[in-house]
Order: structure tokens, then C-alpha cells, then sequence
């Protein structure tokens, strides 16, 4: 199954991947006389039955390296070693990123055979473009007591098959590899992960107290003897449970083995091993084929995504293929690798389409210059300038040569013609598939009507912000990235066009009506047509920008960190430095235009300033990166020195002592799929004046029933005033509570640049 390459080490092909391997003869299970060659092996052939069931999911590993007789070690975090092509999400956990693999191929699931990972444990949720999506399942673990066995764990497990059929849901037993049975069942709704756990609860209770000689929903072991305990706790999003056709590391190779109902009938049931699992799966197929949908087929950047570490590339990585755009972007970029080529890249269905071009485009109909087609590039690639670290693909550095727009005439698999309108190439080209992935690329004789340029591009009305995505900025180069403070208040749009002040919020507020003093910059920008990007901010006593004091009236202030149009010029698609270059020669030329400085690198000089300053957080922006209205990118990242969550106001509880009468604390949610989910309550924080503003403004929204989609816990709803979930706040927090509740709530005032529908949970 293994060969020889040049460097000694053994390698196996599988999927297309190459993966070296070692010790193949090393025995893993004594008693067994099982081998780690055997354990790939087993990996490999049952991974059509265990991917759908391990796809998306973080999966944690447990690993026996010297065998099941030595001590094992947990290990979480994707160790550096790995080969580039696994899948890899980070998730954070007490202020640290950890990488989790995904296993998403039968080359994966071999590379965990090779780490000894004999079991593989995985959460209820599952990955939604890069971050915690819902819980899609529901497992109920079935630990047998001192005095009781499988058979007794049968019996409880049909109870709870016959009890979530009354739900309208399906159950699947795994005898789990060890001592008792899992018990899956597929939602066909998506749980927040609190409510998650409160079915499955409600479940195990209930089956307490329907069998009480038979079965305990308490954790305490003391009352476990001749009992089997119902766990559901493995349904919280922190937990994970053995995935289904995992091996375990027990004396011999047992298996968390899916099971049919008949079979839970049988009174000397027992664990099986992985060859019979093998056996069941060639005879019968996957047990479990309703539990969760087949693995989905790769998308246009998998393959991308293959070839690039993203522990230690700069390129941009994404997790899902970008939403589908105008299909209007191309760029060129000059790329000194092992040889100097250039990377022709057009966005088209939500990548962008490449090629290398060895000679670049030619710029005469007499030449006709080699490309060759290469993989599909994450949209995000538009703006990428760096260098590739040497030993990783692509090695060197890249640059943007040209960048511009482009009208499809022609595209087939085959032929693609273009008219290209950029700084330094502009005209009509075709690509012509010669052989495989060689292409032709000329430029045509007849170049059709050629649009004159006007010298001065239209006014960008209504630009939407570009986003940064939430990240860690340690390790990041100062030499390809700037360090701005996150400034605490509102984003705004600036249009300053004939005369005319615009400022418009994310979505388009006219935010000019509630800052009418900042009227004046009219007088500052007068003599220009100008469009910036910035945040309306208020400063305390010390300096240090206020979301609460600006809520509260104080004088508002506005900070230029952008510059996208300049009389008659768009600057959106130049880099970052040269925006960054204008925006400062603008603030010196007028006025009153505030342009706060950028942070002295490297990343983590910058974050420790920040902090001591008691900003918000920082801002890494790559400096080649361009501008993209409303989208959110890799080249511009932001982390927070504290914790603050959107949230939609439900309802409110009256105060007492000093607030009697008035405001005590509001009750908060967050959207979920059935409806606004209960996250927590606030009573702290508020200014005399903001509460007098939501009194009024609640006093208006007040219903008779709880807009949210469970109860609330007694306390919280005694003397609870319910009010329509219109109004969206922001609250500063510590952290999350295993039930999913915010801890040390602080307010920080409503937002009403933001609606309910845009509420997402941060982190």
C-alpha cells in the first residue's frame, strides 16, 4: 500500500493526495495484534460511511502514538506538521485561537490513522462558513451504572426513540465502542446551542421520571448503581462526543458501531470490532444514512484551498466561495516565484478565474502569448500583495501590476473574450484552450469601439463600507500591514459632492440629521468633491472615543481613516498606501479634517498601545489591499481588546431602590431560527439620559407576550414588561455562560445604525 519516495520516507496515494507515512507495522493494539497500517486501513475503506458524519465538525483527537497500552494525550489544536491540504477552522477559546482540523477526506482520515488518533470526537454543530453554525443533531449518551449492561442501555434507548417520535423525529443507536449506547437524532430545525441542550434535557428528565427505577438524568455517580444515566450534556457546544465508526482506544479495537433496531433486541448484544464494522458496511451500507446529509461536493476554491497553509501564508483562505459579485473585476499580478510570470485573473461566479502568463498580456495583435490555466482564486486575491514564504506554493512575492474592470463578450469552456479597462492595459483580448490547461492569449485586431476616457469618473454615490473580519493580528509583518486604532462609535460614510454633505450609517441612515454639528465639515471639505470613510466618535476627559458618552449627546466628532473619491478620481481600486498618501495630503491642505495617525507596528507594539490607551481594539489593513464596498475581507482584519454583542431588546423589568419607578434591566435575544433566543439581561451601564430615551422609546413597543421563542427563567420574567423586538442595542460583556447566557453585562447604547435582521452573534 506504500511506496519509497527519493527523501527514504513511505508514502500512499490517496484521493489525489500524497501522504507519508510511518511505523506501518507498529502494533497498536496488543491484545489484537493490530497494526497502524491496519488502522489506515480501516480509515480508508470505511470513510465513505464516516465523512458525512465527521464533515464540517471540529474535530478533537485522541492519540495512542506508542498504543492503547501507554498513556494517551487529547490534542485539539492542527499541529504544524500537518500536510497544507486539510481543512483547518480556528475557533477561540479563553483569548487563544485553536486550529481544528475538518475531516473532510478519505486523505484525512488516513493522516489521523498515521497520528495514531484512534478517536476522533466532534461537537453536535457544525462549521458555517468558517464559524459555529447550529447544533444539527441531538446524542444522548447512555452510561451504564454498577449492576447494569448493554441490554439495559437497549431499553432506555427505545424509550427515547419512542419519546422524540412523538416530536416527529428519528432516532439512531451506536453501541459507542466501550460501555453503553448512543442514541442520535437529526433536528429538522436548526437549535441555538442552549436550546439544544434544554431538549435534550427536558428528554432525559422526562425519561426519569417515566423510568425512574431504570434511569437517572443526574450527573452526581452516587446515584448511578443499577441505573443507566441519561448524559445530554454532550449536546453543549463545548462538549464532544466519539464520532460514529471511530475506533476507541480500548484493549481491543472496539468501534462506535451504528446499529439497526432489531439488532438492540438481541439479549447478548455486545460491542463489535472494526473488521465486522467493515463486514456490516460492505453487506449493508451506512446505518446511519439519515443522520446527517452526504458530504457535499467540493466547491470552486477546495482545491485552492488544498495547496496553501494558511498558518502560514499570507494569501487570503476563505472558508466558502464568495457570494457572487458583478463579474466585472480583473487583475494582473507580478509575480517573482522561481521565475517571473504574471497571474491574469477575472472574477467570475464568485472566484476569480486565473491564468499564468508568462510574457504578460501582449500589447500588439502580432503576438499571441502562452497562459496556462491554473486553480480557481478566492475573490478576495484582487487585492492580495505580499510574499509567499519560501517552501510554500507559489514561493515569492507578488505584487498588483494592473487592476481594473472587464465586459464579457464571449466565455466557454474553451474561448473567453474580454474588453479590459484598467491603468495600464485597456482592449479587447481573447483566450484560446490550446491543450489541457494551455491557453493562447491575444489581443484582438479588431479592438471595436474604443471608449475615449472622460478624464474624470462619476461621483460614487451610496458606497457601502468595506468590513474587516475578526481575527488575531499577532505575528502579522509591519512591513506589509498598517495598524489603526478601532475606534469606539458609529461607521460613516462622508459624501461631500457641489456643495452637498451627505453622511450615511452602514445601511444608509442619514446620519447627518442626528450629528447636525457636524454640519461643518462643508466648510472644511468646501472647494472639493470628496468621499471618505470614517467613524462618528465622542471623546471622555482623557481622550479616549465613548459609544456611550456619543449615545448620550456628548460633542460628536468625525475620524477620516479612508479616502475612496477626490475630485473627478476613484481611488477604490488603488492600494491602501496610496489612499492612505491622499487622505493625508487632503487633511493637509484643508482645515479641520481629523485623520487619526496609524499605530507603530509590529502587531503586537500596536495592540499593547491600543490597550494602554483604552481604545477598542485595532484595525490591521494589508497595505496593497483596495477597497471593497461592502465587502468583508482577509486584508483588513480587527480584533477587540474587550467583548461587545449586538442584541434585539425583548423586554424590560422594573427598578427598584433608586431606580423605582424607572428602568431596572432590559431583557436581550439574539435571532434564532424559530424566533428571537433569550441570551441574557443588562442593568448596568445606563446615563439618567438614556434611560428617560428608552423609557420613551419602549413605552411605545409594549405587547402583551414575550417575543421570545422559549420562557425565560422564573425571575427574569417576574415583573417583565414585553415590548416588540424592533430596538437593537450593544452591550459590553466578560464572556458566555455554558447556558448560553452573557456574563457581567454592561450597556453601551442602542444602535440604531443596525436592525434586528443584522444582529449576529460575535463570537
Amino acid at each position: 500500500m506504500a511506496r519509497r519516495g527519493s527523501d527514504g520516507k513511505q508514502r500512499i496515494e490517496i484521493g489525489g493526495r500524497a501522504l507519508a507515512v510511518t511505523n506501518l507495522d507498529k502494533v497498536l493494539y496488543p491484545e489484537a495484534d493490530t497494526t497502524k497500517g491496519q488502522v489506515i486501513e480501516y480509515f480508508t475503506e470505511i470513510a465513505p460511511a464516516m465523512l458525512p458524519h465527521l464533515a464540517d465538525r471540529a474535530v478533537t483527537r485522541k492519540r495512542w502514538p506508542d498504543g492503547v497500552d501507554h498513556e494517551p494525550f487529547f490534542e485539539k489544536n492542527l499541529p504544524t506538521s500537518a500536510p497544507e491540504w486539510i481543512e483547518r477552522h480556528a475557533i477561540e477559546h479563553s483569548h487563544r485561537y485553536v486550529q481544528y482540523p475538518v475531516l473532510d477526506s478519505v486523505a484525512a482520515l488516513a493522516w489521523a490513522g498515521q497520528q495514531a488518533a484512534l478517536e476522533l470526537h466532534v461537537p453536535q454543530w457544525r462549521f458555517v462558513g468558517g464559524d459555529r453554525g447550529p447544533v444539527t443533531r441531538l446524542v444522548f449518551d447512555l452510561d451504564p451504572g454498577s449492576g447494569v449492561g448493554l441490554p439495559e442501555c437497549a431499553a432506555v434507548a427505545r424509550a427515547i426513540r419512542d419519546l422524540v417520535r412523538e416530536l416527529g423525529w428519528t432516532a439512531y443507536p451506536v453501541t459507542s465502542g466501550s460501555k453503553g449506547l448512543h442514541v442520535y437524532v437529526p433536528l429538522d430545525r436548526h437549535l441555538a446551542p442552549d436550546g439544544a441542550s434544554t431538549v435534550a434535557k427536558q428528554v432525559a428528565v422526562g425519561l426519569e421520571t417515566l423510568l425512574p427505577e431504570q434511569v437517572t438524568a443526574t450527573m452526581a455517580k452516587s446515584v448511578r448503581p443499577g441505573k443507566v444515566f441519561v448524559d445530554w450534556s454532550q449536546n453543549n457546544p463545548s462538549k464532544t462526543t466519539i464520532a460514529p465508526y471511530s475506533l476507541r482506544g480500548r484493549a481491543q479495537p472496539w468501534v462506535a458501531a451504528p446499529r439497526s433496531w432489531a439488532e438492540l433486541d438481541d439479549p447478548e448484544l455486545r460491542q463489535l470490532g472494526y473488521e465486522e464494522v467493515l463486514e456490516r458496511f460492505r453487506a449493508d451500507g451506512d446505518l446511519l444514512e439519515g443522520l446527517d446529509p452526504p458530504v457535499a461536493e467540493p466547491d470552486r476554491l477546495h482545491t485552492y484551498r488544498g495547496m496553501r497553509d494558511r498558518a502560514r501564508t499570507p494569501e487570503p483562505v476563505p472558508d466558502t466561495v464568495h457570494p457572487h459579485g458583478a463579474d466585472d473585476t480583473f487583475v494582473i499580478q507580478e509575480h517573482h516565484a522561481r521565475r517571473l510570470h504574471y497571474d491574469f485573473r477575472l472574477e467570475r461566479d464568485g472566484v476569480l478565474v486565473s491564468w499564468a502568463v508568462p510574457k504578460n498580456l501582449p500589447t500588439t495583435p502580432a503576438e499571441n502569448h502562452l497562459a496556462v490555466h491554473t486553480e480557481d482564486h478566492p475573490v478576495e486575491y484582487a487585492s492580495f500583495s505580499g510574499t509567499i514564504p519560501k517552501g510554500e506554493y507559489g514561493a515569492g512575492s507578488v505584487e498588483i501590476w494592473d487592476t481594473g474592470t472587464y465586459e464579457t463578450e464571449k466565455w466557454r469552456d474553451d474561448e473567453v473574450i474580454v474588453r479590459l479597462d484598467g491603468s495600464r492595459v485597456s482592449g479587447r483580448y481573447a483566450l484560446i484552450r490550446t491543450n489541457g490547461n494551455q491557453w493562447l492569449v491575444h489581443r484582438t485586431k479588431d479592438q471595436g469601439a474604443v471608449r475615449a476616457p472622460s478624464g474624470r469618473a462619476p461621483f460614487p454615490h451610496d458606497i457601502t463600507p468595506m468590513l474587516a473580519t475578526p481575527g488575531p493580528v499577532e505575528g502579522l509583518d509591519a512591513t506589509d500591514w498598517v495598524f489603526e486604532g478601532k475606534w469606539d462609535g458609529v461607521r460613516v460614510i462622508a459624501e461631500f459632492d457641489a456643495g452637498n454633505l451627505q453622511l450615511r450609517s452602514r445601511i444608509g441612515r442619514d446620519k447627518l440629521r442626528d450629528y447636525p454639528a457636524l454640519g461643518r465639515l462643508s466648510e472644511v471639505l468646501a472647494g472639493h468633491d470628496v468621499v471618505l470613510d470614517g467613524e462618528v466618535v465622542a471623546f471622555d476627559a482623557h481622550g479616549v472615543a465613548s459609544f456611550s458618552l456619543l449615545q448620550d449627546g456628548a460633542p460628536p466628532e468625525y475620524l477620516a481613516f479612508d479616502i475612496l473619491y477626490l475630485d473627478g478620481v476613484s481611488l477604490l481600486r488603488k492600494s491602501y498606501s496610496d489612499r492612505r498618501r491622499v487622505l493625508e495630503a487632503l487633511a493637509a491642505k484643508v482645515d479641520g479634517l481629523n485623520v487619526p495617525a496609524p499605530l507603530d507596528g509590529p502587531a503586537d507594539e500596536a495592540l499593547a498601545a491600543s490597550r494602554a490607551a483604552g481604545w477598542e481594539g485595532v484595525v490591521a489593513k494589508r497595505r496593497e489591499s483596495v477597497y471593497l464596498p461592502g465587502k468583508r475581507g482577509r486584508s483588513w482584519i480587527k480584533v477587540k481588546n474587550w467583548h461587545t454583542q449586538e442584541v434585539v431588546i425583548g423586554g424590560w423589568r422594573k427598578g427598584r431602590g433608586a431606580r423605582s419607578g424607572s428602568l431596572g434591566s432590559l431583557l436581550l435575544g439574539l435571532p434564532g431560527v424559530d424566533g428571537l433566543e433569550y441570551i441574557g439581561k443588562v442593568g448596568t451601564g445606563f446615563t439618567d439620559r438614556e434611560l428617560t430615551h428608552l423609557m420613551s422609546a419602549l413605552s411605545q413597543l409594549e405587547r402583551k407576550t414575550s417575543p421570545f421563542a422559549g420562557e425565560l427563567p422564573a425571575a427574569e420574567r417576574r415583573d417583565a414588561v414585553w415590548v416588540t423586538p424592533t430596538l437593537v442595542g450593544e452591550v459590553r460583556y466578560m464572556d458566555w455562560t455554558e447556558a448560553q447566557r452573557l456574563r457581567h453585562t454592561s450597556w453601551r447604547g442602542l444602535r440604531d445604525d443596525k436592525t434586528p435582521g443584522e444582529v449576529r452573534r460575535s463570537r
